[in-house]
C-alpha cells in the first residue's frame, strides 16, 4: 500500500484512531483460532461511529484495500484473521447502548460484551438470551458475524432469532438501515437477516436493534453421569421427545477429566459421559420437568444422576460446562470444531470422533450443545511437531467430512472463517455456492471485505 495512501485515511479520521505501530498491530492479526496463515496488516482502525466506519471503506475501496472487521477477537474460525497489507476494523470502542423496556428492545453498537448487554437489560427487568460459552468476553457484533448459540440455544434459539435490524456499512461506504423495532415486518425482502452469520464479507454493521425477553427463571438442574457415549445420546433423545429443556449439554470422558482437573469439584472420571439438563419452568412445572428428566436418563442407564433447584449448585455444574475448553486447553494447543449433526446421529458422531482420534493418535476431547447436535471436538496438538500438526489436520478434516456423512454442517454457531473455507463448496454444493457467490459480487464486488472468510 502506497504510503501516501494511508496517509489520507489517517488525516481523513480523528487524531489516533489509525494505529500503525507494529506493537500494536500485531495483536489484532489473529482471533482464538491462532490461524498460522495470519497477515500483517498495515493498520488497525479503531471507529466510535458509523460516519467514521463509511470514511474507512470508502477509501479502501478507492484504493482496493483488503478490510478486515473484527469483535474482541474470540472467534474460532480464524474469521478475523488479518490480511498482509489490509487493514483490520476493530469495533472495541463502538460501545452505545439504549434499552427501550417498552418495546422489549435495545439498540446497541457492535463493540458492547455479550455480558454487558445482558447486565444492561437486566436493569430494566428484561433479557437478552444468547449465551455463548465466551459470553463474558465475546462482543454482540462478533456473536452477530457468526450467528452464536450457546447453552441455551435449545429451547431459546440463536442470535438472529433476536437480531430485530441492523445498520450495516457496504463495501462502498453506503450506511443502510435494516429492519427496526418491530415483531413483524415482512415488508422486502429479509436482508437484515442476510448480515447476520455473514462474518463480515458483505458489510460491517455498526449498530443493531435487539429482541428482548422477562427474565429467565431460576433453574433446576439435572446432572448425569453415564458407561456409554451411546446410553448418554439415547438419553438426550429421551429427553427431548418429552419436554423442551432449557439447556442440555454433553460432556465426554476426556473433558470430564480436564475439567475435574482444574476445578476438583467431584465429578465422575470413570465415566464415559455427563449430561447437564435444566428447566426454568416457573413453580412446579420447572419441579416437573426436571424430575421428568432425572427419571429418563435413569431409564436410559444413567449410573448417577444429581438434581438440584439450588442455584449456586447449578450455576457450579454449568460454570463446569462453559470452563470445558479453556480446561482442554491446558493439555496443548486446540484445533476447534464445530460440526452439528441431526440429533438422532450425535452418537454416531461423538464415536466416530472417537474412531479418528485412535486412527491419529491423538486426544480430541468433544463437548457438545446435546440439544439440538452441535458438537465441539477439540483436537488437542503440538503445532510445532510437524507429524502431529499433519495428524491434527488430517482428523481436522475427517470430522467435517463425517458429519457431512451424517447429514451434519461444517459449523454451527463458530461460522466458517477461513480455516473451515475449503470444505464449504462441498457442503453448499455447486449451485448453492455459485448463488452464495454471487450475492458477495453484488454487495463487495472488488472483494475487498474480509477475503478469504466466509463466503
Amino acid at each position: 500500500m502506497p504510503a501516501d495512501a494511508l496517509a489520507a485515511l489517517i488525516a481523513e479520521l480523528p487524531e489516533g484512531m489509525v494505529v500503525t505501530d507494529p506493537a500494536v498491530t500485531e495483536g489484532y492479526r489473529q482471533d482464538r483460532a491462532f490461524d498460522p496463515s495470519a497477515g500483517k496488516p498495515a493498520a488497525v482502525v479503531r471507529p466510535r461511529r458509523t460516519e467514521e466506519v463509511q470514511t474507512v471503506l470508502r477509501w479502501a475501496t478507492a484504493n482496493h484495500v483488503p478490510v478486515v472487521t473484527r469483535g474482541m477477537g474470540t472467534g474460532l474460525s480464524g474469521g478475523a484473521t488479518a490480511v498482509d497489507g489490509g487493514i483490520v476494523l476493530s469495533t472495541e470502542k463502538m460501545r452505545d447502548i439504549a434499552v427501550d423496556p417498552v418495546t422489549r428492545t435495545a439498540v446497541c453498537q457492535p463493540g458492547l460484551l455479550n455480558a454487558e448487554v445482558k447486565k444492561t437489560v437486566a436493569e430494566y427487568g428484561l433479557w437478552y438470551p444468547p449465551d455463548p460459552s465466551s459470553w463474558e468476553i465475546c462482543s454482540i457484533g462478533g456473536n452477530i458475524a457468526t450467528n452464536a448459540g450457546g447453552l441455551c440455544c435449545v429451547k431459546y434459539g440463536v442470535t438472529t432469532d433476536y437480531v430485530l435490524g441492523v445498520q450495516v456499512v457496504l463495501a462502498d461506504g453506503t450506511a443502510v438501515r435494516l429492519g427496526g423495532p418491530r415483531l413483524k415486518d415482512v415488508a422486502g425482502l429479509s436482508l437484515t437477516k442476510l448480515f447476520v452469520g455473514s462474518e463480515g464479507a458483505l458489510g460491517v454493521i455498526t449498530e443493531v436493534t435487539l429482541r428482548l425477553v422477562p427474565p429467565q427463571q431460576p433453574l433446576a438442574t439435572v446432572v448425569a453421569y453415564f458407561a456409554s457415549v451411546e446410553a448418554a445420546a439415547q438419553a438426550v433423545l429421551g429427553v427431548t421427545s418429552r419436554l423442551r429443556p432449557a439447556m442440555l449439554e454433553f460432556m465426554d470422558s476426556a473433558t470430564i477429566n480436564a475439567v475435574e482437573d482444574k476445578l476438583r469439584m467431584g465429578l465422575d472420571r470413570s465415566a464415559a459421559a455427563m449430561l447437564v439438563a435444566a428447566s426454568d419452568e416457573r413453580g412446579q412445572a420447572g419441579s416437573e420437568d426436571a424430575e421428568l428428566m432425572a427419571a429418563t436418563f435413569t431409564e436410559y442407564g444413567a449410573t448417577e444422576v444429581f438434581s438440584t433447584g439450588d442455584p449456586d449448585e447449578s450455576e457450579a455444574f454449568i460454570a463446569a460446562r462453559r470452563f470445558a475448553i479453556p480446561a482442554v486447553e491446558e493439555k496443548g494447543p486446540l484445533l476447534l470444531e464445530d460440526v452439528g449433526v441431526p440429533v438422532p446421529a450425535l452418537a454416531d458422531l461423538v464415536s466416530g470422533i472417537a474412531r479418528i482420534a485412535a486412527q491419529h493418535d491423538l486426544m480430541i476431547a468433544v463437548i457438545a450443545h446435546a440439544g439440538d447436535g452441535n458438537t465441539h471436538p477439540l483436537i488437542v496438538h503440538d503445532p510445532n511437531d510437524a507429524a502431529e500438526l499433519e495428524r491434527a489436520n488430517l482428523a481436522y478434516g475427517e470430522i467435517m467430512n463425517l458429519a457431512m456423512e451424517l447429514g451434519g454442517t461444517i459449523t454451527g454457531e463458530h461460522g466458517v472463517g477461513r480455516l473451515k473455507r475449503p470444505w464449504l463448496p462441498g457442503y453448499l454444493g455447486p449451485d448453492a455456492m455459485a448463488l452464495n457467490q454471487r450475492i458477495k459480487d453484488a454487495l463487495d464486488p472488488l472483494g475487498i471485505l474480509n477475503p478469504g472468510a466466509g463466503v
